[in-house]
């Protein structure tokens, strides 16, 4: 996309022509730490055995064993290997749930 060796062109003009920054053409992914990378094995191996386990457990989790981690971490980790866990979610249908039992019961005794 960009010549570094353009005859003509400098590299800020083909990026202004782009609509991009210099800085962001000479920007350099650092990718992620060989604690991070051995972090990640330990949640994925600790997920894989306790899907219920959020952010806090797994960070409570970490810790028990030795971990120096904090949730904030464990949570960018979580977010950046799509794990998410299995909880009962919310019956949102009805907004008392003492109203939505008597409904319920009076349905069953109706039929």
């Amino acid at each position: 996309m960009i010549d570094k060796n353009h005859p003509s062109l400098s590299v800020g003009a083909q990026c202004r022509l782009l609509s991009i920054s210099r800085s962001s053409f000479y920007y350099e992914l650092m990718g992620e730490t060989a604690m991070n990378l051995d972090l990640m094995v330990k949640i994925d191996k600790q997920f894989l055995e306790t899907p219920f386990y959020g952010v806090q457990q797994m960070t409570w989790h970490l810790q028990n064993e030795g971990h120096a981690v904090n949730y904030k971490r464990i949570r960018r980790l979580m977010r950046l290997m799509r794990l998410m866990p299995i909880y009962q979610k919310p019956d949102t249908r009805c907004p008392a749930t003492h109203a939505c039992m008597c409904e319920r019961e009076q349905a069953r005794e109706g039929a």
